[in-house]
């Protein structure tokens, strides 16, 4: 065996080692290279192939996606029967930050689970919740293995255990590549977020198992692909492909601290915060001052733009209850959560679907000291019968408990509606905001348009009374039914010039103050800061409440 060597007077110039005889160290020294070297090659070319054909990469050419660094790679397990080895799991250098990822080889036994690898992908996660830094995993595959008997399901449980431990010490984000069934399904969603590509499943069980237990034909996609997901929840991103996938990790990465007593990164913003926002005013002015006025829905991502540094928000769950707005951004360089409603679906009204997804995204900011902006411009909860039979009062009621709870600064902007229940709950200053403002716009009341019923009560009779009568006297309905609504025009018009606006808010103290359109991006940045400069992140602390 020939053997190198370098001068250190020139390190660069090689020169022939004298032969030696091999022996038990150079026997040691090639095991210890073909071991190196041996999670890398996975299943083989053929293995590869195979992956490549489906159009999805190996967990190594994902890892190079989220790094150009070289990864640390931990506990190399690779036992007689392959034990261990279908997980590669490591400490990457992800644009500055160390992360814990995990990734499912699926050229090896179909990236399955035994107690082996369960035990190291603990150990991954426990590493994470000790140094306090994020976890990315690549999930990739087909569950428990078979052959290892009980051995898998110890070792989903050893890693189930594992993630719930870890969560709100530390952000999670999950990626669903390839086929996913079982304990395959359950431990990714364990994590803060899950994103899923096209042409990907995960479920509880496959569609070969819902036909023989149901007799059900359904196809991987309807069963468990990311349309299914992406409108239930269960995932809060979808993506085109893997590449995709990964991208948006990074990207979402970007707005999430490391543990739950940091911030989330801070970037130093080019965009002014004092400047005029022409687009605001022009927005509000073409949407309020169109025919249909203030009954005008718009969608409220157009607004997030003007407030956003450079305009840019990254929103979460896009695909489901578009009547409310769950989103990060930045605002003079600070990363906030944002939870708005949104007109241009349902009138803005929060259903069953809406609490969910916001108390979601509240409690996740609650965890890992993130401040937050209430955008309202809502009607108020959806009635009805659905809504009742299927428990609007238990989900709306967990989303005031979360606002509730909320312990990070957090901002209210009032645009326009904000009525009875709906505004009691959406971050008043009685749930706890720390600042609330409105705009001109804004029209705060009990009840809405349907409000001048009670109020108006006496002269509404008055005046059903005098069409009545008008009738009798001889007077045409036509002509009679036509001066009844021009009275009752005038009491509708009475109403909302009166009541409907934030001046009485603004003389109880429910509202610190007005900002006109184009400067909300100035006063929110000013008390973002202010607010900011106060607060120290820490873990949560305190009893914890029976409802989440």
């Amino acid at each position: 065996m020939e053997t190198k060597q370098y001068s250190l007077n020139n390190p660069f110039k090689e020169s022939k080692a004298p032969e030696t005889q091999t022996g038990i160290y150079d026997d040691a020294l090639k095991l210890g290279k073909e071991l190196i070297e041996k999670p890398i090659l996975g299943g083989g070319e053929d293995r590869i192939r195979v992956q490549h054909s489906k159009n999805r990469m190996t967990v190594w050419e994902r890892i190079k996606v989220l790094t150009d660094e070289e990864p640390n790679i931990t506990y190399q397990n690779w036992g007689p029967n392959l034990d261990g080895a279908s997980i590669v799991t490591g400490i990457l250098n992800i644009k500055g930050r160390d992360v814990a990822v995990y990734g499912h080889d699926f050229t090896l036994r179909a990236g399955s689970m035994d107690a082996t690898n369960g035990s190291k992908l603990a150990r991954l996660i426990q590493m994470a919740g000790t140094h306090g830094i994020p976890l990315i995993g690549m999930n990739d595959s087909a569950g428990a293995y078979v052959p290892a008997g009980v051995g898998g399901l110890d070792g989903y449980s050893e890693a189930f255990t594992a993630l719930r431990k870890i969560s709100g010490v530390v952000p999670s984000v999950m990626l669903m590549f390839g086929f996913n069934a079982g304990g395959g399904a359950y431990l990714p969603r364990q994590g803060s977020f899950m994103i899923q590509c096209d042409g990907t499943f995960f479920g509880l069980t496959g569609p070969g198992v819902v036909k023989s237990v149901l007799g059900e034909d359904i196809s991987a996609e309807d069963l468990g692909g990311p349309k299914v997901h992406g409108q239930s929840g269960v995932v809060d991103l979808v993506t085109g492909d893997e590449l995709g996938s990964l991208r948006t990790a990074i990207r979402l990465l970007s707005y999430l601290p490391d543990n739950n007593h940091s911030f989330a990164p801070f970037y130093p913003t080019s965009d002014p915060v004092d400047r005029f926002i022409y687009e605001e005013d022009i927005l509000f002015r073409k949407t309020f001052n169109s025919p249909t006025g203030m009954n005008t829905p718009f969608d409220i991502t157009l607004y997030l733009q003007q407030i956003c540094d450079h305009g840019e928000f990254f929103e979460l769950q896009p695909q489901r209850a578009r009547n409310i707005v769950t989103a990060f951004g930045r605002i003079g360089g600070h990363v906030v959560g944002f939870l708005a409603n949104n007109s241009a679906v349902s009138s803005g009204q929060i259903d069953i679907g809406a609490s969910r997804k916001g108390t979601r995204f509240v409690r996740f900011c609650n965890l890992y000291n993130i401040p937050m902006v209430f955008v309202e411009d809502t009607t108020g909860f959806l009635p009805g019968r659905d809504q009742e039979h299927n428990g609007i009062v238990l989900e709306g009621r967990k989303l005031l408990d979360s606002i509730i709870d909320l312990r990070t600064p957090r901002l209210t902007l009032i645009i326009r509606n904000a009525f009875g229940g709906a505004y009691a709950t959406f971050n008043s200053y009685f749930t706890g905001a720390s600042m609330v403002f409105a705009l001109p716009t804004a029209r705060i009341a009990v009840m809405g348009p349907a409000g001048k019923e009670y109020v108006y009560k006496d002269e509404i009779t008055t005046i059903q009374k005098e069409f009545l009568a008008n009738v009798k006297k001889g007077m045409s309905e036509k002509e009679a039914a036509a001066t009844r609504d021009a009275k009752l025009f005038e009491i509708g018009q009475r109403y909302e010039k009166e009541l409907m606006n934030p001046k009485e808010a603004l003389s109880l103290g429910s509202v610190s103050s007005i900002i006109l359109p184009g400067y909300t991006r100035n006063v929110l940045s000013k008390n973002l800061n202010f607010l900011m400069s106060k607060y120290k992140p820490a873990e949560m602390s305190g009893p914890q409440r029976e409802f989440e």
